[in-house]
């Protein structure tokens, strides 16, 4: 398998054996949790990860992050390739939260795009920081929302001619959400790495409470007993992607899933997941 998947899999395999299990009042669930989790992938050396052991989506996470480096809340552009945020939008059509308004615009500075153009001019800079969480506002009896975001910030920073990412969640649903995260993010860290003509390295993932639902055992079951022999599967970036996506271009979802889609070979879905809302 690939070192995704085994880095994947070990993390099911100790929640499922070692996390408390304990009521979310929020969902009605209960989940078994660890706090804590870091792991990292090395995108140049270990490949693109992106879950085998598992079909998972391919077309929304890239649509997802290409709407996101717009920097928009509308979900005219997103909603052409999925749906899945529907139950979360607000009657005009839009998301308050969306991850790309809280890095272009929500803040009154244009974060991310400050942070590249930064690292252009002082690539040694270590004060590539987008903040997504709100204080504010979000979470403890803020403005009623219909989701706040689990990401809740990341650093960039080029060590050794390769860009890094270090992204950081309150919070992730490991069997359907981490997967989903962990492939968009380290699809916006190759994006930014070409764009600055550097080479793109390691991507850190630190969640404070990984956990899995309990409508979701029987699938983590499955995966931990998985395994197969998939290669490693390589991101070929079409030219200026992060431009083409800021500027909307709704040709570059299809280029990008191509190149995936031409690699994926995963095993058969697990039945039954569903979001636990």
């Amino acid at each position: 398998m690939t070192t995704f998947d085994a880095i994947y899999q070990n993390i099911i395999k100790k929640i499922m054996s070692k996390g408390v299990e304990e009521l979310n009042e929020r969902t009605g669930h209960k989940t078994k949790a660890l706090p804590g989790i870091t792991f990292q992938v090395d995108i140049e050396r270990d490949g693109f990860p992106v879950l085998t052991l598992r079909k998972q989506p391919l077309k929304s996470p890239i649509a997802e992050q290409v709407w996101f480096v717009q920097g928009e809340k509308d979900t005219t552009f997103l909603r052409k390739f999925t749906k899945m945020w529907d139950p979360f939008m607000e009657s005009d059509g839009t998301l308050p939260f969306s991850y790309g308004w809280r890095w272009r615009n929500h803040f009154g500075r244009n974060q991310l795009g400050k942070a590249i153009e930064l690292l252009e001019k002082e690539p040694s800079s270590r004060h590539g920081v987008i903040i997504t969480w709100d204080p504010k506002d979000d979470g403890y009896g803020g403005t009623p929302k219909k989701n706040i975001p689990c990401p809740f910030a990341y650093t960039i920073n080029i060590i050794g001619g390769r860009l890094h990412m270090h992204n950081i969640v309150r919070s992730n649903d490991m069997i359907l959400g981490a997967p989903f995260d962990i492939f968009g993010f380290a699809l916006l860290q190759c994006m930014i790495a070409q764009r600055l003509g550097v080479r793109p390295g390691i991507y850190t993932h630190t969640i404070s409470n990984a956990h899995v639902y309990d409508n979701h055992y029987e699938g983590a079951k499955e995966i931990i007993g998985r395994t197969n022999d998939h290669p490693k599967i390589e991101l070929h970036l079409p030219k200026d992607a992060l431009k083409r996506a800021e500027q909307k271009d709704e040709n570059l979802v299809g280029e990008i899933l191509s190149d995936l889609q031409a690699q994926y070979n995963p095993l058969p879905p697990i039945g039954g997941l569903e979001i636990a809302l």
